[in-house]
């Protein structure tokens, strides 16, 4: 995001996960649950490097979604496409996700 955006939140996003995950694994008794403190952190359950999810997002390479790549084809099936853009980008940014 850029900082001029009025939309900019004055923290970064790897920031911004951590404190999503943080407050994921807040408990309280409104909540039907949290996230478990043996699970490991959000950046690494994810297997994503947030410094290059970013640099994705800047670039603008990815078309309508932004996802895995099973889900970008399951969405170009869900669209009756047989192309997705970012398909590529998708395969080496969402890499440790894959399926071995």
């Amino acid at each position: 995001e850029h900082v001029t955006s009025p939309d900019h939140l004055p923290f970064t996003l790897r920031d911004y996960l951590e404190l999503v995950d943080w407050s994921g694994r807040a408990l309280r008794p409104d909540k039907r649950g949290a996230i478990a403190a043996t699970q490991p952190p959000i950046l690494q359950r994810l297997g994503l490097n947030a410094e290059a999810y970013v640099e994705t997002l800047r670039c603008q390479r990815f078309g309508r979604a932004i996802g895995t790549p099973q889900a970008l084809q399951q969405l170009a099936r869900h669209l009756r496409q047989t192309y997705i853009r970012g398909i590529g980008l998708a395969r080496w940014l969402f890499a440790p996700l894959a399926p071995t």
